[in-house]
């Protein structure tokens, strides 16, 4: 029994990879989709949660001694509460702007956008991920260079030869002959 899959024989112009039609209509959807934030308020937030993580994290990373009044710990304490401190003037500051209804400072972000530059971020961690469990450098180069192509809807297959073939031969020239271990 042949799953259906493997039964589909690709038409000309057809790609098995993925669905165009479908991503095109996703991506103008998308591309009509963006979103708004307070980016005072937005940023006062993650430096507040920021420096409460930090003011916590500090005993676990800082030893000191207990005989000294003044010691390691004293002005990263200081500086992260002084961190706090404003972070909240500035939210509660924010929040009252909204509350009056008054114009607040917002920055607009184009979904498609957004996703877009996640999934070139997503291909360069999943890229190093590869690179430093198998310690080979030529794994990951392949996988990247096929990434990208995947990603930027390459159809020829002779790009995909040349890539992955330079990317081995890179590798190989670096490795074997220059003596360089990545």
């Amino acid at each position: 029994m042949i799953p259906d899959i493997l039964r589909h024989v690709p038409r000309k112009g057809e790609n098995l990879m993925f669905n165009e039609k479908k991503l095109d209509e996703l991506a103008t959807r998308m591309k009509e989709k963006e979103i708004s934030i307070p980016t005072d308020l937005a940023g006062s937030i993650l430096f507040f949660l920021l420096g409460t993580v930090l003011f916590f994290m500090l005993p676990s990373q800082v030893p000191i001694s207990e005989n000294d009044v003044i010691n390691g710990r004293v002005f990263p304490k200081l500086l992260f509460s002084l961190m706090m401190i404003c972070s909240a003037v500035l939210i509660i500051q924010n929040i009252i702007k909204i509350s009056k209804k008054q114009p607040v400072q917002v920055s607009t972000f184009n979904l498609l956008t957004e996703v877009k530059a996640l999934m070139i971020l997503t291909i360069l961690f999943i890229t190093y991920f590869i690179c430093r469990i198998t310690d080979l450098f030529v794994l990951g180069a392949i996988f990247c260079s096929i990434a990208f192509l995947v990603y930027f809807r390459c159809k020829k297959r002779s790009y995909y030869a040349i890539t992955i073939g330079m990317a081995v031969l890179i590798w190989a020239a670096f490795r074997f002959g220059l003596n360089v271990k990545f």
